[in-house]
């Protein structure tokens, strides 16, 4: 259960924002404090936000006193362990507010765990404080559950109970787990379309759910709610502006967990997270963004963008943010079945090369220098694929892996923001699976707005080399809006990546099944998002077989 950076935290342990100062000067952050900012800056983007000793004096606020109800932004699970849980709520009983309605006060929550829905059956319970400095959010990591154990969750404060969520724990570590059913979301632009996509997610029977990155955009959103086009309602002016504050970031994450389709999914499953570049900004790459900005300038924007994905999202305290830096990337297991190693595509990346546009490859982008996840977490994932007892190894991750022809000239260009464009980084993924001996390689991806299965190659110019593992890109839940599904490129792809065995440009999911004997995976979609209501059905379904890597037609 190797999660990178985890420390020793007390049975029912509710985070405390007192735990963020004593946790600013954590080694394994110290590395990246190696940027060329002058002594202002740094101590600016590092220090964004960040409450001092004394700022958990706050007021605190009689529960009784909360008039309105404080749980508009729903509950959510996380990071199953096969001991323990995230539980998160956030409190806002004025959602779009900055402030959320609760000033600069400190409210007690009471949280509870139970084995039935009614909660007749409780096997945990305490109180957390959501504190003000902390948007009020409240993460507790429940400890001493039973493994592979389904659970339910909910808080209170006042009079006001939260809706209830269902979560499981992961099965014990080292038994021979017979299946899991897991689905892979991606990219949910709130102003390109309903959530549909999630509200039948949550109905799907999974154990767990994996968001691969641009939970939110940092776009304006104007008072129609973009495609929505909302006519029995007006968004506040305040969401019509990109996302540079951390107000302005916490407000965005209120406008997308107020939709009852997102709320019900992460109520259903326990989620497991990762970024990519919308929850801060587009195409970001490490310290630098889109925009020109000088590190010193983008990193204090980052470090609210990370501060507020921290804050709404069922994440432990060993991935809260120091300013601009936060451990994302972190390990989990399923029993021997599968192991998950959650990668952070953008926090540690060299510049896209050539300006990040399409582009042949080059002795630019092929820098052997260049770096896609940088040293420590390449390094951390090679050790564990060569540690690794589970029968499927499965990296969720934000770009594509796989290469992908953009036309069909002898040099064809390909995206310089994916793998494609850090060919030394990706080849020593390669080799590094070829060394470790990982037979059962799955690769989940999002990012791109369609929905991909690929054979992932030895030479990817050599359609009869080696096939090596699968990837699976899951489209989105709206960016894009409805899509096609045949794109005007459709044809272009199919036979300029003969890896490429499955191409569909409308709005769905991924879900996976991993069983001893196979992985199938069935690409969920719905027709259209830009109205609500749409139907869900299966596009198409894909097996590969453990120890014969290589997509069939289920």
């Amino acid at each position: 259960m190797a999660l990178p950076g985890r420390t020793g935290l007390a049975p029912e342990h509710a985070f405390s924002p007192h735990d963020a100062v004593l946790r600013t000067a954590a080694p394994h952050l110290a590395r990246r404090r190696f940027l060329t900012l002058t002594a202002a800056a740094a101590a600016l983007a590092f220090s964004t936000n960040l409450p001092a000793r004394g700022a958990f004096a706050a007021p605190r606020l009689q529960p009784a006193r909360i008039t309105e109800d404080p749980f508009t932004l729903g509950v959510a699970s996380g990071d199953p362990l096969p001991d323990s849980v995230v539980i998160w709520t956030r409190l806002a009983p004025a959602p779009f507010e900055a402030d959320g309605g609760l000033g600069q006060q400190r409210v007690e929550v009471d949280w509870e765990v139970a084995l039935d829905e009614h909660f007749v059956l409780t096997v945990r319970s305490g109180t957390a404080t959501a504190y003000p400095e902390y948007g009020h959010s409240v993460h507790v990591d429940v400890q001493g559950l039973e493994p592979g154990t389904p659970y339910y969750y909910r808080f209170r404060t006042g009079t006001w109970i939260s809706p209830a969520g269902r979560t499981r724990t992961a099965p014990p570590a080292g038994e021979a787990t017979s299946s899991l059913r897991l689905a892979a979301v991606a990219c949910q632009a709130y102003h390109d379309g309903y959530y549909t996509v999630h509200r039948h997610l949550a109905q799907e029977d999974v154990d767990v759910v994996f968001h691969l990155g641009d939970y939110l955009y940092e776009y304006a959103v104007n008072s129609a709610g973009g495609a929505r086009n909302y006519t029995d309602r007006m968004l506040p002016a305040v969401f019509n502006r990109e996302t540079i504050t951390l107000a302005d970031y916490r407000l965005r994450y209120a406008l997308y967990k107020n939709d009852p389709d997102l709320r019900a999914a992460h109520a259903a499953h326990p989620f497991v997270v990762a970024w990519d570049d919308h929850e801060t900004e587009n195409n970001y790459a490490g310290a630098l963004d889109e925009n020109g900005s000088t590190p010193e300038q983008f990193l204090v924007r980052r470090a609210a963008a990370y501060r507020a994905y921290w804050e709404n999202q069922p994440l432990r305290a060993a991935q809260l943010p120091s300013g601009p830096d936060a451990l994302l990337y972190r390990r989990l297991h399923w029993g021997t079945l599968a192991q998950f190693d959650i990668l952070d595509t953008r926090q540690y990346r060299s510049d896209q090369a050539y300006g990040d546009a399409p582009h042949a490859p080059g002795p630019e982008s092929d820098d052997p220098a260049r770096t896609l996840t940088g040293d420590s977490q390449e390094s951390w994932l090679l050790d564990g694929w060569a540690a690794s007892g589970a029968l499927w190894n499965v990296m969720p991750q934000q770009v594509c892996f796989s290469q992908r022809k953009l036309d069909l000239t002898a040099n064809a260009k390909l995206s310089m923001d994916a793998w494609d464009g850090y060919r030394a980084s990706r080849n020593r993924l390669v080799a590094g699976a070829k060394a470790a001996g990982v037979d059962n390689w799955l690769v989940l991806t999002g990012d791109v707005h369609v929905a991909y299965a690929f054979d992932i190659k030895e030479d990817f110019d050599d359609p009869g080399s080696a096939t090596l593992g699968t990837e699976l890109t899951c489209t989105s839940v709206t960016s894009g809006r409805d899509g096609a599904q045949r794109p005007s490129n459709w044809d272009t792809y199919m036979q300029a990546n003969p890896h490429m065995k499955f191409y569909d440009g409308r709005r769905g999911f991924v879900r996976l099944e991993l069983n001893r004997q196979n992985a199938r995976a069935d690409f969920r979609t719905v027709p259209v998002v830009t109205s609500p209501g749409a139907s869900v059905s299966t596009a198409a379904s894909f097996v590969t077989e453990a120890g014969a890597p290589g997509l069939q037609p289920a």
